[in-house]
């Protein structure tokens, strides 16, 4: 960005307030964004650029996403073990990289990272932060994994850019990777499931986009078997008619579509539902009995 005004935060300030009255999205989701994309930034512009693939909500702006849901973290997957230690190392050196001045401030001496448990088990990393645009502070969360399979491969991704700065150039996961994720928590984590955000995800990837059927076949196996989970044959819970008409799963689901700002889209959780057994069954069945699965998935479907 040529040519900055003399307060660059305020400029930023009022030209996100802008966007934010233009696209009717409350102004913190946007400034939250916009500090998230300055941190991507500084961590392509560093030397840990290629150690880590960007995944997650995030993931849906790259994907052009009909739709799209409001976060506050950034996903990112290791491609090799880092202790607690290390990875907070790490995120000191990304939040201090030198990049041409855009607004923000991150603090490194706030920087502390503490282990994720997903029931019971570890789950990776999470490391809080400070960040600042001007006198804003804001809360930054990056949550990292490691040893998962991405299939077919990383893709080099631009970040999309809300302003007129540099777009983070970075390595991310495949759309197939991240969909055979997301249905494996739903498998694993069952009738208990209240992630409706990953129902969301997949329901929208599977509405906007094709897929390749052999793809997302190899995507399912390589998760289950790299996460050592059964092989669903039957329909699992999460995607059955009980668990769509139980009350408390509606109540999740309606807090989640008032919670993200999506009640636009008038769209139920047996919408979704019903698009998810028909996208992820045949695959899974196929990747459960090792058969090849040379299908395609136009935008919305049906497999032919």
């Amino acid at each position: 960005m040529a040519g900055h005004p003399s307060n660059l935060p305020a400029s930023i300030h009022q030209r996100l307030l802008n966007q934010a009255k233009e696209q009717n999205r409350p102004l913190q989701e946007l400034l939250q964004y916009f500090a998230i994309e300055r941190f991507l930034f500084r961590l392509s512009q560093s030397p840990h650029a290629t150690r880590f693939y960007l995944k997650g909500a995030l993931m849906l702006r790259i994907w052009d996403a009909p739709l799209s849901r409001p976060t506050i973290d950034v996903d990112l997957m290791g491609r090799q073990m880092l202790s607690q230690d290390e990875l907070e190392q790490i995120i000191k050196d990304i939040c201090v990289q030198a990049v041409p001045d855009d607004g923000c401030r991150f603090e490194s001496v706030t920087v502390r990272a503490q282990p994720i448990r997903i029931e019971d088990q570890y789950g990776g990393i999470r490391v809080a932060f400070m960040s600042h645009i001007g006198k804003i502070r804001l809360n930054m969360q990056v949550d990292v994994g490691f040893g998962d399979v991405i299939v077919p491969g990383p893709i080099p991704i631009d970040f999309p850019a809300l302003l007129d700065f540099p777009s983070p150039h970075l390595l991310a996961y495949s759309p197939e990777s991240a969909i055979a994720e997301k249905f494996q928590a739903m498998v694993i984590l069952d009738s208990a499931n209240s992630r409706m955000k990953d129902f969301y995800d997949i329901w929208l990837l599977a509405r906007g986009h094709p897929f390749k059927g052999s793809v997302v076949s190899d995507a399912l196996q390589a998760t289950f078997t790299r996460r050592q989970t059964p092989f669903p044959v039957d329909i699992p819970t999460a995607l059955t008619d009980r668990f769509v008409k139980d009350r408390l799963k509606q109540t999740q689901w309606n807090a989640f579509v008032r919670k993200g700002h999506l009640a636009a889209e008038q769209v139920s959780l047996n919408e979704v539902v019903e698009l998810l057994r028909d996208f992820l069954m045949p695959p899974m069945r196929a990747a459960a009995k090792r058969e090849g699965f040379d299908r395609h998935w136009p935008a919305g479907g049906p497999w032919t």
